[in-house]
């Protein structure tokens, strides 16, 4: 692949993805929203917000101006928080090359339109399908900054994009895989989130493992019970996009859903929870977007919903672990 990749957001995930990016090969440009972190960036080869300690090859660097960017970039990767990415895309798509391939990094849902990434991407851009490209898996970012052997999934409905992204990121400590499985990808990330903050809530309140290993193990099956009616492949959900993104949220303390969810479990409110993380916690506002779309498509999610509660409506957690629990028996099934 020729021409330079831009990275449309300086956060961990997208910082890391940067550097992954450039030991692959790639010239990397990478826009920040503050102009100070652009310039440690272009200047020191480091992120003073994110991952500060790590510094980044010689063939990254940032611009504040999303546009300086994107120009000429035949790879645009897309890293901005979920909820604010209609809005930034608005803006840039005028900008885009013509052809360019569009790589998601983003794992939610978006409010009010229930809509996967790649959907927001596609009708905000008015690009093809075919052109946007969808990274998911365990992706905890200090992890592979660190350069600690990891796999990730490379999404997509046309292959030659899909295998132009994998060779892109393929680094002796990342390894790609690639799937067509473009619904599965999003939403086995999208939904991680909000199991994970089940387990960050079970964790701070003292469960131990039974407890733990129920939530990721029933948080898989709802995953999968809505994926199957929106169209995913289920096997998607037992590889890297699925159990293996699930598994990473839900125990390392790295995983910004799972530590938020430990601040809800000690009694704090949203409010202070937000302030003690001061990061974007994705399944804080997914989950609602989550229980709408299951809700459209008559799927239940019982753990989604309490974890909605428990962030929008202020149930206490005691009483969400007792609904849970005093919920109807049923035989054990992923349909």
């Amino acid at each position: 692949m020729s021409g330079h990749v831009a990275v449309l957001g300086a956060g961990s995930w997208g910082t890391a993805f940067a550097k992954i990016l450039a030991d692959a090969g790639r010239d990397v440009t990478v826009w920040a929203r503050r102009a100070p972190v652009a310039e440690s960036i272009r200047t020191e080869r480091r992120n003073p917000e994110y991952l500060p300690d790590l510094l980044l090859p010689a063939g990254v660097t940032a611009t504040s101006d999303a546009v300086e960017a994107i120009t000429g970039a035949e790879v645009v990767v897309l890293a901005v928080p979920s909820q604010t990415l209609r809005g930034n895309l608005a803006e840039w798509a005028g900008h885009l090359h013509p052809d360019a391939t569009l790589v998601s990094l983003m794992k939610g849902i978006e409010l009010g339109t229930t809509k996967r990434m790649s959907e927001v991407i596609v009708e905000t851009a008015g690009v093809a399908q075919d052109r946007v490209v969808v990274v998911s898996g365990p992706n905890l970012a200090p992890e592979i900054a660190a350069e600690q052997p990891a796999a990730t999934v490379v999404a997509g409905t046309n292959g030659h994009r899909t295998a132009l992204v994998q060779a892109s990121i393929r680094t002796p400590y990342l390894r790609p895989y690639t799937n067509d499985d473009v619904i599965g990808c999003e939403l086995g990330g999208a939904v991680k989130n909000v199991i994970a903050l089940s387990y960050g809530i079970a964790t701070a309140m003292g469960f131990g493992d039974n407890t733990r290993a129920m939530l990721m193990t029933r948080g898989l099956a709802e995953t999968a019970r809505l994926g199957v009616a929106l169209g995913a492949d289920p096997i998607t959900f037992a590889g890297l996009a699925g159990m293996g993104d699930l598994v990473a949220s839900c125990s390392s303390p790295l995983a910004r859903n799972r530590t938020f969810g430990e601040h809800l479990g000690r009694g704090e409110t949203l409010e202070q929870a937000q302030a003690a993380t001061r990061q974007t916690a994705e399944g804080v506002k997914s989950c609602l977007a989550i229980r709408d779309l299951a809700r459209a498509h008559g799927v239940e999610m019982p753990i989604t919903e309490q974890v909605e509660r428990i962030c929008h409506e202020g149930m206490d957690p005691r009483l969400a672990v007792d609904t849970l629990m005093s919920r109807t028996a049923k035989p054990e099934s992923y349909e």
